[in-house]
């Protein structure tokens, strides 16, 4: 029994969204935020403004939900992998849901839209947007990447016998 060959790998990446802000430093920011409100609020309380207390402590709950979200979300990825074969597109949702989407590489088309800077890659019919989560600059430069390896892709260089170094 014999295996069909792998087919060639072109172009590989791991796409995930970035965040400045570390879990240390998350910490740091409620801890500085609380101090803060504790600060202003107690000598209004003291002076009799007990009900600002209250409201304090409310956008210090509402900034760690924010923070917290924002990290929830950052556990979203996008794994691009492009064969002889296909552009194989496999998504993470941040609740661990995945996607896959395969492309024919061989009608495969990488578009750059300017007015909504997305970046759109269609094959027979079917069409996927990548990196939503990423920078407009660098889902351009993904784009260009794509573009490099599809067009050395398309454009194979063979190997000859006169091609080969004498000296190995």
């Amino acid at each position: 029994m014999t295996q069909a060959p792998l087919p060639a790998v072109h172009f590989a990446t791991s796409l995930v969204p970035h965040r400045s802000l570390s879990p240390t430093g998350f910490r740091w920011l409620i801890g500085v935020a609380i101090a803060a409100n504790l600060a202003i609020g107690l000598p209004l309380m003291v002076m009799g403004a007990w009900p600002v207390m209250g409201f304090m402590g409310l956008d210090i709950l509402l900034l760690w939900w924010l923070f917290k979200r924002s990290y929830l979300d950052a556990r979203r990825s996008e794994t691009l992998l492009l064969t002889d074969q296909d552009l194989i597109i496999d998504r993470v949702a941040p609740d661990g849901e995945r996607e896959q989407i395969r492309l024919d590489a061989y009608w495969l088309r990488v578009e750059w839209q300017e007015k909504d800077e997305r970046l759109v890659v269609h094959a027979r019919g079917n069409r996927a947007v990548l990196g939503r989560f990423l920078s407009p600059g660098e889902r351009r430069e993904l784009a260009d990447q794509l573009k490099a390896a599809l067009a050395a892709m398309r454009a194979p260089r063979y190997r000859h016998a006169w091609d080969r170094d004498p000296d190995l």
